[in-house]
């Protein structure tokens, strides 16, 4: 059957026998079964139950002695084929070790690998070379959408709320094929006052590609773009050399490849060798331009050299453009350097000697380094039993389902788990270290947000136990200025004892955000009234009064595009769009009447 269905093609052929080996076995023709399976070049694998296995540990005592001698019959056939041989114990103990698959490489470049111009200089640098994925990202498999067929359902009257529930009732009744994947259609409309609704239908050709540039689409034409790209040939061209030590390693912006010659090509691969050994040797790497497809953008690459003892290639890895580095500057960590110049090394905003000892010392006792009997070092979490709980995860899931439609799914495997924590010998061994830590950095919880009303629960008392207001002997506060309108209403809502005075400090507020609209320069106060907004919005909410918020952005909304504000203000309505300080609906408070759909609709509306 395997000869029959593979040929001669490049299939892994293998057969896997689960026996409990108490059955009649002869060794009549053993010899021909295992030329045979070597020939076809078949991996056999025998589980056998209660097999006794030295390499595991298990024996079993007082056993049969016909299955004694069917377990040495199928331990040397295992042996004669090269095959792995088991208790079936061993292989139920290995089923939740996540399988990693080995893909085979696909070249994603083939092509020259230049060092001059080849058309103007006959001593230009030419080899043939090859570029794989050295890393890269593996992915769990994306889902599907499906429907159930619409043959199936004609003439279908069924109650069932979801496509699943028919598809499995359709199934037990021996359908097949009941589901179809869902096939997406897309279509454009337009503005037009004299059609009815006031959209049009257009067709995709009829329509204008526009790039977004700022807030404003502009039109490019078809000959207009086509000067704009760049005519590229696919070629490796080496523009540069830097010294090894030179170069920075953030500057990495990709996921590494390799560089191998071409696989049948002898002088490419003495070449690149070579070109390989001279790097290797003067300690430099090459800065290349990538172009993978003739017109295709280019890529500025770095090209090191790797020698190892059966392999030599080029590792490549993506570097920036001018235009992709943004350099940022950071005040420094080791000292303050005041308004007027000077350098101070001890403040509260810097570790002391302390404080620095404490943290060395407990992130050593986080290593998760030990040392076996012999005091050399091992490693706790090594690579190869590192697995990514994402990919295995879903793919666990994804097996179960299609063997157990109902069943809900289990747990996830400890070997994906156990990595999740650091091992709790290490924690313990950590704890006083972490201890001391806490005590050097003079660490104090943070007391936990209240929820509720806020005018019905007592105000918070700071950690340091000083009430500042008290202290200050401050009035309650009745009237807001525009010049401190933010801190001035929070105050007057923390001094409000009655439903009148928050709707009063409201319509404080509400005057003067619109003022701010009607007074301003073009959006100069823009910024201001998206703050003010969101603080009445946030401060609402927490007072569990989101009606006095929601009438007003309701009569914002329409003196903005009725143009009562000072003119056109309708930038100002993107940004309140844009900043996602509208409705404020039942999901967030829930003495609010508006729904989530509502409060979307509220936004998107015009």
């Amino acid at each position: 059957m395997i000869n029959t269905y593979t040929k001669k093609l490049k299939y892994k052929r293998k057969i896997v026998l689960v026996t409990n080996g108490e059955g009649q076995m002869s060794s009549e023709g053993i010899d021909e079964i295992t030329k045979k399976i070597k020939a076809d070049d078949i991996e056999l694998v025998v589980l056998g139950v209660d097999f006794d296995d030295p390499e595991y540990g298990f024996k079993e005592e007082n056993k049969d002695p016909v299955k004694a001698e069917n377990e040495a019959l199928l331990k040397d056939l295992v042996e004669d084929c090269d095959g792995v041989y088991g208790t079936l114990e061993h292989a139920v103990s290995e089923l939740d070790i996540p399988r990693v698959k080995v893909v085979k490489g696909i070249p994603s470049f083939r092509g020259e690998l230049r060092l001059g111009n080849p058309e103007e200089y006959s001593s230009a640098l030419c080899i043939q070379v090859e570029r794989y994925y050295r890393t890269y990202v593996a992915k769990p498999p994306t889902a599907s959408s499906f429907v159930l067929r619409s043959d199936i359902a004609t003439g279908q009257e069924s109650a069932e709320s979801s496509a699943t529930a028919v598809a499995d009732a359709a199934s037990q009744e021996g359908e097949t094929n009941i589901l179809t994947a869902v096939r997406s259609a897309r279509t454009y409309q337009v503005t037009d006052e004299a059609a009815p609704g006031g959209k049009i239908d257009v067709e995709r050709d009829d329509l204008a590609k526009g790039y977004e540039y700022g807030r404003t689409a502009v039109h490019i034409s078809e000959a207009d773009e086509n000067i704009t790209k760049l005519e590229t040939d696919a070629a490796l061209e080496i523009i540069g050399f830097i010294q090894s030590d030179l170069y920075d390693r953030y500057m990495h912006m990709s996921t590494a490849n390799i560089i191998i010659a071409q696989k049948t090509n002898d002088k490419a691969i003495l070449a690149l060798s070579s070109f390989i050994h001279a790097l290797f040797e003067l300690d430099c790497y090459a800065v290349a331009r990538l172009v993978t497809k003739e017109n295709k953008p280019p890529l500025i690459v770095l090209l090191a050299p790797s020698i190892e003892a059966d392999y030599e290639c080029l590792l490549e890895v993506q570097l920036p453009f001018a235009e992709d580095v943004r350099s940022y500057h950071f005040p420094p960590l080791d000292k303050v350097v005041t308004v007027s110049g000077k350098v101070v090394t001890e403040h509260r905003n810097l570790p002391n000697e302390d404080l620095l000892n404490a943290m060395s010392k407990y992130v050593d006792s986080m290593e998760i380094i030990d040392k076996d009997e012999s005091g050399e070092p091992v490693d706790i979490v090594p690579l190869e039993d590192s697995f990514s709980p994402l990919l295995h995860r879903i793919d666990q899931a994804i097996r179960w389902r299609a063997i157990h439609p109902k069943d809900p799914i289990p747990p996830p495997s400890e070997r994906l788990t156990k990595f999740a924590h650091p091992p709790e010998d290490i924690q313990s061994r950590a704890k006083k270290y972490l201890d001391r830590l806490i005590t050097a950095a003079d660490v104090k919880k943070v007391p936990p947000k209240v929820k509720g009303r806020k005018r019905d629960r007592e105000a918070e008392k700071p950690l340091s136990g000083l009430d500042v207001d008290e202290l200050l002997h401050r009035e309650k506060r009745t009237k807001i200025s525009p010049d401190n309108a933010i801190p001035e209403f929070k105050q007057t809502l923390a001094s409000t004892e009655n439903i009148e005075a928050v709707g009063d400090a409201v319509k404080q507020m509400s005057v003067i955000i619109e003022n701010q609209i009607r007074h301003s320069l073009g959006d100069a106060n823009y910024d201001r009234v998206i703050e003010g907004l969101g603080v009445m919005r946030e401060e609402l909410v927490g007072y569990e009064e989101p009606v006095f918020y929601n009438n007003f952005i309701r009569q914002l909304k329409d003196k903005i595009l009725k143009e009562e504000l000072g003119g056109d203000r309708r930038e100002l309505w993107w940004l309140i769009k844009r900043s996602r300080v509208g409705l404020i609906d039942n999901k967030l408070s829930e003495r609010s009447e508006v729904t989530e759909q509502e409060a979307r609709e509220f936004l998107s509306s015009k």
